[in-house]
């Protein structure tokens, strides 16, 4: 993405709900990423699951390898739903609304330029700094 143009005209109002949104933004990856990692451990753990029911059937405790592949293995992680329907409810859902308000502020405030306070701070650091002016 091109540099921001100096001349974006932000009250300190605008420039700081702007700085909020992106670090909102940067909060809800997180949380997907998260969500990613809660749907593969209890994928993992489902599989164990599964292995434990063959060594109980070997072991002759059919009634808890039937549990587990009744019961268990077949069941929903949240009010009968598999993580992966989860994940794409958040996807689909919450995720993409927040990205896309996220986006629409920052197109309407800034042409689109992310991390307008960043930018900013960077420039007067650089500014500052010897060696890094023009």
């Amino acid at each position: 993405m091109a540099e921001p143009a100096d001349d974006l005209e932000l009250s300190d109002e605008e420039r700081a709900a702007l700085h909020e949104c992106q670090l909102a933004i940067e909060y809800v990856h997180r949380a997907y990423g998260d969500f990613l990692r809660f749907h593969h451990q209890v994928g993992h753990a489902m599989d164990r699951f599964a292995t434990a029911e063959g060594y109980l059937r070997e072991a002759g405790r059919g009634a808890y390898a039937d549990a587990l592949r009744d019961d268990l293995l077949p069941a929903g992680a949240v009010d009968d739903r598999w993580t992966y329907e989860l994940v794409e409810a958040f996807a689909d859902g919450f995720y993409t609304d927040a990205t896309g308000f996220e986006a629409a502020l920052r197109a309407e405030l800034a042409d689109g330029v992310e991390h307008v306070t960043e930018r900013a701070h960077q420039r007067r650091l650089r500014e500052r700094a010897s060696g890094w002016g023009p």
